[in-house]
């Protein structure tokens, strides 16, 4: 995977929500472009409290890792 590949998906408009699969299995939802920050080697993922709300939690998802996205057919 690379960054222009997740910035392109990141950038639709309207935004489309994301679930990024791992290469390990492990996969993580986006809902709002603002619970993504791109980096040069990867993507840090906000995760959302089992409510819903926020929470302290990141995922970091090196794009050496990231099997596959998906937009808004999983939902």
């Amino acid at each position: 995977m690379t960054s222009d590949t997740v910035r392109s998906f990141l950038q639709r408009r309207p935004f489309e929500p994301l679930r990024v699969t791992m290469s390990s299995g492990a996969s993580f939802e986006v809902w709002h472009p603002e619970m993504a920050l791109l980096l040069k080697a990867g993507l840090i993922i906000m995760l959302p409290d089992a409510d819903g709300g926020p929470s302290d939690r990141i995922e970091f998802c090196s794009f050496l890792h990231i099997a596959s996205l998906e937009t808004a057919a999983f939902a």
